[in-house]
């Protein structure tokens, strides 16, 4: 593991209540004496020192346990919704950086998936030095966040990541800081009570679920259809390699949704890009494969990357798998086919997903999506990327109410992971906290502008270190819906969170993917944290760590001049600036002609002749093109606060 540098480290366990417990440093060489307390939990302190390691802890009590490999260097948790959460292995360039994985001076944390009513004392995960074996599976972000940091510091760094997709920020704080907002108190009543009778509250959570799903079943078409079985009838021929073809023997096009029937499509990518563009609910997916002669009998694995929101999967008309309970949007599918069901020749595996909102389908790269032998190696599998017939049937208003995640209390009430996955690592030694998350917050802008900066003071009382470091990404384009301009309200509540002391913000409107929630450019977004924390907290004053802000305004006549902040070598990517918009008093915006003077931009427009406001990128989907010198892009802004 890493312990944080040059500080006072908390080192903590569980032994017989009373118990002596002695704690030894290498680097230090002193005993550190505690006694395990009534519920058998002991602390000690140490005070750690800038020599790397490998250094050791010895813990004596009633048993011995000694920890080798013990590294003194810099600390970070990395936590968030699915963009912090998305694998290295799944990211752009994902498989050259896995390859290229060998730091054994850089180690990571991944805490398990865990929400609980009450604080948590422990969590499951384990340290692991980075290589090519543990690393595709960790936070791309996280990685080269830490890589960057390892490398110009020249330091140890650990990396935490406590994360869970599709998240709201409510869910990362605590009771009190809730309740100090005055918001969410009857869930949190709710919850309390479920902690008190936890029987009853699993028992009707079952119950719930239970019944969600055999309100399904009399709904969906595909059930009664049996479209899950292997002797369905789709018209379709196989090439001698998987790929389905029409009566004539060419490969069959992407085409259009048919709203009645099944339609080619390929996979991966989500049904919103596969003309389904407004549609939630239940779609089934089919893809038919030649099992070589050689597979007979061998229990195969089945993956199919992430699947949104939920699935059940079929290997030649027989369930194999499923994820039946909402949270697992962005966790690949893994699969194991029983022997008895695999035969040599034609055979078909579907995948019955439900979509409760937003793009659904499968979200991962295509090399995620694969069959192979269990016993084999991967260069045997055959890829199930490309040509899919797809099909829907009921939709989310045809299903009612979206399905319970293991009853009333799931992952995105309140307090449920802070309860979880940030309670359990506290007080350990950190440096600072850098964090991606807002996308499900989107469409309460106002509200985030409040519960977000209360967040980081959460984690910074909590953690009893006042002002750590605390970067975060702001989100990037992506289409929403609704109006066109919920993110970005979003966005403004983030940018201005950076009033909070010791804060920042990685901006990524120039790195997104409008069509896509998940962009892959997982590097960059690594590379902007790192130089707040290269620039800010390690005190690299040579570093242009932030793209411009917007500073203030003034009225010039019938023009407005916006200043920035970090705004030296202002530049438009482009002929002309982009995403500039002027109002007056009426509250009105018009297009801007937008003029770089100096460190200013200067609007106007013949049709607002006293201005009094303007705005930046201020829609879901924008993708400005204003610069610094740095080479770093502006965030969006509005002059006037008012979602």
């Amino acid at each position: 593991m890493v312990l944080q540098r040059e500080t006072v480290v908390p080192v903590w366990g569980w032994d017989d209540p009373g118990q002596r417990v002695t704690v030894r440093a290498s680097w230090s060489g002193e005993a550190v004496l505690a006694s395990a307390g009534a519920s058998g939990r002991w602390q000690v302190e140490l005070t750690t020192t800038a020599a790397p390691g490998p250094q050791t802890l010895t813990i004596e009590g009633s048993s011995r346990v000694q920890i080798s490999d013990v590294l003194l260097g810099e600390v970070w948790i990395a936590s968030g919704q699915s963009n912090m959460e998305w694998p290295l292995g799944g990211s752009d360039g994902g498989a050259e950086a896995v390859a290229a994985a060998d730091h054994q001076q850089i180690r990571v944390f991944d805490v398990a998936r865990a929400m609980a009513r009450v604080p948590l004392a422990d969590c499951t995960g384990q340290w692991q030095v980075v290589s090519p074996e543990t690393i595709g599976a960790f936070s791309a972000v996280a990685y080269h966040f830490g890589r960057e940091l390892h490398t110009r510091l020249e330091v140890p760094v650990g990396l935490i990541g406590s994360n869970w997709g599709g998240t709201v920020v409510e869910s990362w704080m605590n009771e009190p800081s809730l309740r100090a907002l005055g918001e969410y108190g009857d869930e949190l009543a709710r919850i309390a009570d479920e902690h008190l009778h936890p029987r009853a509250a699993v028992v009707q959570a079952e119950a719930d679920l239970a019944a969600w799903w055999e309100q399904l079943a009399t709904l969906d078409d595909g059930v009664a259809g049996g479209w899950a079985g292997p002797g369905l009838d789709l018209g379709l021929a196989l090439d001698g390699t998987g790929d389905p073809q029409d009566a004539t023997g060419r490969a069959e096009p992407a085409g259009s949704a048919d709203p009645d029937g099944w339609w080619p499509s390929d996979q991966p990518g989500t049904w919103h890009e596969r003309g389904l563009e407004d549609f939630d609910g239940i779609v089934w997916m089919r893809r038919e494969v030649e099992i070589p002669a050689a597979w007979a009998g061998r229990a195969l694995q089945l993956e199919l990357g992430p699947v949104d929101d939920v699935d059940t999967t079929w290997f030649a008309g027989e369930k194999v798998g499923g994820y039946e309970a909402m949270g697992a949007w962005s966790t690949p599918r893994v699969y194991e086919v029983p022997g008895q069901l695999v035969r040599a020749g034609r055979t078909v595996i579907v995948v019955r997903a439900v979509d409760t909102g937003g793009p659904g389908g499968f979200l991962g790269p295509a090399q995620s999506m694969r069959l192979s032998p269990l016993d084999g190696v991967v260069s045997e599998s055959l890829s199930l990327a490309g040509p899919w017939q797809i099909r829907r049937s009921a939709s989310m208003s045809d299903l009612g109410p979206l399905p319970p995640n293991a009853g009333w209390f799931h992952q995105n009430r309140p307090s449920a992971l802070f309860n979880g996955m940030i309670a359990p690592l506290v007080p350990f030694g950190i440096r600072g906290a850098i964090f991606y998350q807002g996308e499900s917050n989107v469409g309460r802008g106002e509200q985030y502008a409040r519960l977000f900066p209360a967040m980081i003071e959460c984690w910074r009382e909590v953690w009893g270190q006042p002002g750590f470091p605390f970067y975060y990404v702001q989100i990037a384009p992506f289409r929403y819906g609704g109006d066109g301009q919920a993110s970005a309200w979003l966005r403004e509540a983030q940018r201005l969170t950076l009033a909070a002391a010791n804060t920042g913000m990685a901006v990524t409107l120039d790195i997104g993917n409008p069509d896509d929630i998940h962009p892959l450019n997982k590097r960059d977004v690594g590379h902007r944290l790192a130089l707040w924390a290269l620039a800010r907290t390690y005190g690299d004053d040579e570093l242009g760590y932030s793209g411009p802000l917007y500073r203030g305004s003034r009225v010039r006549g019938h023009e407005l001049v916006i200043t920035f902040d970090h705004g030296q070598g202002l530049h438009a990517r482009g002929e002309a600036l982009t995403h500039f918009e002027i109002g007056g008093a009426d509250g009105v915006f018009y297009p801007a002609r937008a003029e770089i003077v100096g460190e200013t931009v200067v609007l106007s427009s013949p049709s607002v002749a006293a201005p009094t406001d303007a705005r930046f990128a201020w829609s879901d989907v924008a993708e400005p093109n204003l610069f610094n010198g740095a080479g770093l892009p502006a965030s969006s802004f509005q002059t006037r606060w008012s979602p």
